[in-house]
């Protein structure tokens, strides 16, 4: 077996991992895709003899490869306005294959990516090869241009924002899904009481409708009060052509809707003991007709 075959088994030993790594950096499924690529491409240009730990080197080379296109994503200024929802993962509820199981190691909810997208790069890098995978501060430093000490400070105002913004939502799904079913139940029959005893008191609904300069409803949304309001007004407009499906997004509860046979919205639930407190929705329509939703037919 020559040299070249045993770098490319090597590195494909190593692909599902660094998928997941880019994943978190970048909440897009083609980039992460891309970052990979470019992972290998330079694995490829790269004399490796004196590499003794492979994945640690290519988990860095992903790292810097991802910190590059957010930098330059900010420099372009290509976010959506207000909120950006990052890719949704989106089965059945027998859950997702083995491929998107990797992919979502560590249960990284819907929520905690839209919280990492309000992150500058560098304290998303440092937080995700740190916090999620382990990645030691002296190995990050050199990828944002740090000393090891300010790499762990970016990685600890990271974390700050976290877990005030992401909370891990409860494990077990049959009550998840029991939850979201009585929200949706209560949104159909215009019952506010119902719904506002579903959300925590400090429940955010952000939408994501894409580059459209004016939204068809508010990008977000806090407090129980304004979000079941939103929820009975969104019921009353879409109408009964809406078809809405179960489906779980990012390993958590969710549902997907659609009209006419295609892709209307992904609707991401963070249920906290027995409540709501977040609902993520990605409604841009080019972004839906790029997702994969086989699982759900």
């Amino acid at each position: 077996m020559d040299e070249n075959h045993l770098l490319a088994e090597g590195f494909e030993a190593h692909r599902g991992h660094l998928r997941a790594v880019a994943y978190r950096m970048l909440g897009s499924l083609s980039e992460a895709d891309d970052a990979v690529q470019e992972a290998w491409l330079r694995l490829s240009r790269s004399d490796t003899g004196a590499v003794e730990n492979l994945g640690g080197w290519l988990t860095t080379v992903v790292g810097r490869v991802c910190l590059d296109m957010l930098r330059s994503r900010t420099a372009r200024r290509e976010e959506p306005l207000g909120v950006r929802i990052p890719d949704p993962v989106v089965s059945g509820e027998s859950g997702p294959g083995p491929e998107d199981q990797a992919l979502l190691a560590d249960s990284v909810g819907l929520a905690l990516l839209v919280v990492l997208e309000t992150l500058a790069p560098a304290e998303r890098l440092a937080f995700v090869l740190h916090d999620l995978f382990g990645v030691p501060f002296d190995e990050i430093a050199p990828i944002v241009d740090r000393t090891p000490a300010a790499a762990r400070q970016l990685a600890s105002r990271a974390r700050r924002r976290v877990r005030g913004a992401a909370p891990a939502p409860d494990p077990d799904l049959t009550l998840q899904r029991e939850v979201v079913d009585a929200f949706l139940a209560a949104a159909r029959g215009g019952d506010m009481e119902g719904l506002i005893a579903l959300l925590d008191p400090d429940v955010v609904l952000r939408a994501d409708y894409g580059g459209a300069p004016a939204a068809p409803a508010p990008r977000e949304v806090r407090g129980a009060a304004a979000v079941a309001n939103q929820a009975l007004t969104f019921s009353r407009l879409s109408g009964s052509g809406l078809l809405t499906r179960p489906a779980l997004v990012n390993g958590a509860v969710g549902v997907v809707s659609s009209r006419e046979g295609r892709p209307f919205s992904v609707l991401a639930f963070t249920v906290v003991d027995g409540r709501i407190v977040a609902i993520d929705i990605l409604a841009d329509p080019e972004r839906l007709d790029g997702l994969d939703l086989t699982d759900l037919n």
